[in-house]
């Protein structure tokens, strides 16, 4: 009968294989960068509408919820458009450029999950999914749990970013780019995203 390492004990017995073996069996995280067959989808009720978009954007950032922070990331990226947590559907049949927005809390990394899903499944209109996009929720340090389970949700995308809380936008000008390093350097990987696929 094989054991498994106990985790308490921090070196393996002389009978099981050292820690550096066990890591190099392990395969590759999976990436996902387009819809996969077999994947079933969310329930009706938990899926983003798809609204016919006028007008054209570079980039178009979708809310997974209400209060996600859409408009304000479209505020900061170039030739952005928010749209009002809908997948956009184009007149010309294109496939847009999409990135996914939502909070760091309990609802907001579901209805996150609940879209990644969607869009997995092939159940959302026909979308370049850049990524997605997760603001803090409140000021201070993510509780471990829902760390956690921001890695498990952005798992299911083909980016992601985790954005500090920005205490200036509660007093000042909204439209400002914060000088967070994080948010500079998200803005200009998915600035570099959407010039390099359109």
């Amino acid at each position: 009968m094989q054991q498994t390492l106990n985790p308490w004990v921090t070196r393996p017995t002389a009978d099981e294989p050292a820690e550096e073996t066990r890591a190099a069996a392990v395969p590759p995280a999976a990436v996902i960068s387009t819809p996969l067959r077999g994947m079933i989808e969310p329930d009706a009720a938990d899926r983003l509408a798809s609204r016919s978009m006028a007008g054209t954007a570079r980039l178009w950032v979708v809310g997974t919820h209400g209060g996600a922070g859409e408009s304000r990331i479209a505020d900061l990226i170039e030739s952005a458009r928010s749209t009002d947590h809908c997948w956009p559907v184009l007149p010309s049949g294109g496939s847009p450029q999409v990135l996914l927005v939502c909070r760091a809390d309990m609802r907001g990394l579901t209805t996150a999950r609940n879209a990644l899903t969607q869009w997995a499944s092939g159940a959302a209109p026909q979308v370049d999914l850049l990524g997605l996009a997760v603001l803090a929720d409140a000021p201070g340090k993510t509780p471990k749990a829902l760390r956690d389970f921001t890695a498990l949700v952005g798992g299911g995308a083909p980016r992601f970013w985790t954005l500090p809380w920005v205490d200036a936008w509660r007093h000042t000008d909204t439209t400002a780019m914060p000088a967070v390093r994080e948010y500079q350097r998200f803005i200009t990987d998915v600035a570099a995203l959407a010039t390099a696929t359109n």
